[in-house]
């Protein structure tokens, strides 16, 4: 079976293809079909999801795959959420990985919180059979850990060195690869669809 990834990431694309290749699922991006990117209006990660899975899978007549991910923490009340990548454009800085860091740091400090900041990495991944699909398959992942006001690590990307997993006593930049691909927020919830490709879509 072929299903389109409403994503043009290279990394994402090579990652759940090894994951889902065992059922005989081939991805191909949605980039390589001429598909545009979705809008994603939408306040949670599930609904970004399955807005641009049902859109690839319009475009392409093709079943699809789709994630939404990001940072949430407590002490800002979910954000910076569905707007990770982009959260520091919203005080009218840059676009960047380390603008988006610095912003909410000062975000935190603005709201007078104590450190550490419970927060976690989320990731929802969504995939129907046709766009008007009753019955997406929805599999969420959520890594648990704290914002610290220092960053550590050189490694990952996005928010990776200020989020620290205190069962590990590190933060995720300073993580192998093998050690944050096994543990992520984007592992569990591919584990979870994985799980619903087989009992679900009966693939094997």
């Amino acid at each position: 079976m072929k299903l389109v990834l409403a994503s043009n990431n290279a990394k994402k694309l090579k990652e759940l293809q090894a994951l889902f290749q065992p059922l005989g699922l081939e991805l191909v991006t949605q980039g390589e079909l001429g598909i545009p990117e979705a809008e994603e209006p939408h306040p949670s990660f599930v609904e970004n999801a399955l807005a641009k899975a049902r859109h690839a899978a319009a475009a392409s007549g093709l079943p699809a795959l789709a994630d939404d991910s990001g940072l949430s923490v407590d002490a800002l009340d979910g954000a910076p959420g569905v707007l990770s990548a982009r959260y520091a454009t919203l005080f009218g800085q840059p676009k960047s990985d380390a603008d988006n860091n610095r912003v909410l740091l000062e975000q935190l400090a603005l709201g007078g919180h104590a450190a550490p900041f419970s927060a976690r990495f989320v990731c929802a991944l969504v995939a129907v059979r046709c766009a008007a699909d009753p019955e997406p398959l929805v599999a969420m992942g959520r890594w648990n850990g704290e914002i610290r006001r220092e960053a550590a690590g050189e490694g990952g990307f996005g928010y990776d060195p200020l989020m620290f997993i205190p069962a590990l006593g590190q933060s995720v930049a300073q993580l192998d690869a093998a050690t944050k691909n096994r543990l992520s927020h984007r592992a569990l919830a591919s584990a979870s669809l994985l799980q619903q490709f087989r009992e679900v879509w009966q693939l094997s």
